[in-house]
């Protein structure tokens, strides 16, 4: 006998089948995932922007107040112990290096910990030691001192030859370096603020003769991590590790203002190799990271690239320059870099490569794949002519390759100009590969696919139309259209 259900119990099934399709129409909109991300992302950082003046904001949640401190080391101890006081007043300074020096004896042994407990932390700049975890409580802020006479005056970078903004000496940075190995700046999400709004100040005012100062620098130096914290409001540069291997970045959510926050980059790996970035939130006055190596002359005789960087599951924005750049000072090179799963959301550019004549050096073996574009101005950007000089004695006939770039399941909406590569007869751009690409435009008058000196090609089906320079593959990578001429040029800067 076959039982009948009765009439209410069938309309209830009925309207969880219903409830269960659209559920699964939800999850498998690209359209709604992307919106769903966009206000996440858009609400984090409107909550940031109404609390500049109070502690730090963060999008990754907290466990609660007071949570006890993992011990991480043999030893560990609290800066109160050397005399720090926390009440944002005080001076810090002799705290942290007596700390500091107190650690560095405990090398042989394993390490220490230095706890930074709840509470606000004034300092100037001070240096770190090997085999050394700082650890900052929930709810602890380490703040700069916005008086630059307390900022150490250091030599040009080598691979540079000058200040990146003035020549000569440079500002040390708040949190600094040189030669270490073993170093962990972790925590509960507390925040290091480099209450960079006075020296934003003073260099629109044109007011600084050295070149401002990042807030965390590390050099010459291995195994490096940087979790879990809270980086704000750099004087210049967020976090740069100059000349490391062996770097670790994750979980950190980084900011700035996005306007009137001039080169306050997030994070920007300097001839490093061996490098993960991930799981990470930045939202900045610059690029939100930039992979370098050296700048014309002085970047070529240093010789030392960047090579072997992961960067993946990441949220960021740029509304001044763009969510993920290679150079433009590249002229140690640049390989085998793969940047995956990321947003990049309310941006002047998405993804850059730059360079210019008298770079020299190389980028190539780059991978993209799985990148969203939300609100974008131009999606993918390649540019030859980034004519910044540290001065007039770069090599004119020191031309940098640019070749081996792959772009995989890119997808966006509201994108103004969705590629943009700007190869020249000097520098042509070689072996670029799109596969499997739609982007919604907002602009469709013109054409929104512009190259010039690009050679490479497109397999299957992508959308906009690709541009005349590239050869035409279908899905299996059969050979459908060569393309007739790679130097055609449909560059137009208007849009």
């Amino acid at each position: 006998m076959v039982e009948t259900l009765p009439v209410g119990r069938t309309q209830l099934q009925q309207q969880r089948l219903e409830l269960k399709r659209w559920v699964m129409a939800f999850l498998s909109s690209h359209k709604t995932l992307l919106t769903v991300l966009w206000i996440a992302a858009f609400g984090s950082v409107f909550l940031w922007q109404r609390s500049l003046g109070e502690a730090g904001f963060t999008i990754f949640a907290k466990a609660g107040p007071g949570r006890p401190i993992p011990k991480m080391r043999p030893f560990a101890f609290n800066l109160t112990d050397f005399g720090g006081v926390g009440d944002g007043v005080a001076d810090e300074t002799a705290a942290f290096e007596r700390a500091i020096l107190a650690i560095s004896k405990f090398g042989k042994r394993g390490g220490a910990q230095l706890n930074v407990p709840p509470g606000k932390w004034l300092t100037a700049p001070f240096n770190l030691t090997s085999h050394m975890t700082l650890f900052l409580a929930e709810d602890a802020e380490i703040l700069g001192v916005q008086d630059d006479k307390r900022w150490p005056l250091m030599p040009p970078l080598p691979s540079y030859g000058q200040g990146r903004e003035r020549k000569g000496a440079r500002f040390g940075s708040l949190i600094h370096g040189q030669n270490l190995r073993d170093v962990v700046i972790t925590g509960h999400n507390g925040t290091i603020n480099g209450q960079g709004q006075s020296w934003w100040k003073k260099y629109r005012q044109k007011l600084l003769n050295n070149t401002r100062g990042p807030l965390v620098q590390i050099m010459w130096s291995s195994d490096i991590v940087i979790s879990d914290i809270t980086l704000r409001d750099s004087p210049f540069w967020t976090f740069h590790p100059y000349d490391c291997k062996n770097i670790t970045v994750r979980n950190v959510t980084i900011l700035a203002p996005i306007f009137e926050a001039p080169n306050t980059d997030g994070i920007d790996p300097d001839s490093c190799e061996d490098m993960v970035i991930e799981d990470c939130y930045i939202s900045v006055g610059d690029d939100a990271i930039a992979i370098k190596s050296g700048w014309d002359q002085y970047g070529i005789a240093y010789g030392r690239p960047s090579r072997n960087i992961l960067i993946r599951n990441l949220i960021v924005r740029s509304m001044v320059s763009a969510g993920i750049s290679i150079g433009s000072e590249m002229s140690g090179g640049v390989s085998n870099v793969t940047v995956e799963n990321v947003l990049i959301w309310s941006s002047r550019r998405a993804v850059r490569i730059k360079t210019a004549v008298g770079r020299g050096g190389y980028v190539r073996d780059i991978t993209y794949r799985n990148l969203t574009f939300d609100g974008a101005r131009v999606g993918i950007v390649i540019k030859t002519d980034y004519n910044e000089h540290p001065d007039d004695d770069f090599d004119r006939k020191a031309l940098p390759i640019v070749r081996d770039i792959s772009f995989t399941e890119i997808y966006g909406q509201g994108v103004r100009v969705p590629v943009r590569i700007h190869g020249s007869e000097d520098i042509p751009i070689r072996n670029v590969t799109f596969r499997d690409m739609s982007i919604g435009i907002t602009y469709k008058k013109k054409h929104v696919f512009q190259c010039a000196f690009i050679e490479g090609r497109v397999i299957g089906t992508i959308f906009p139309a690709p541009c005349e320079n590239l050869d035409r593959y279908d899905e299996e990578e059969r050979l459908v259209l060569r393309s007739e001429s790679q130097n055609v040029t449909d560059i137009d800067y208007d849009i």
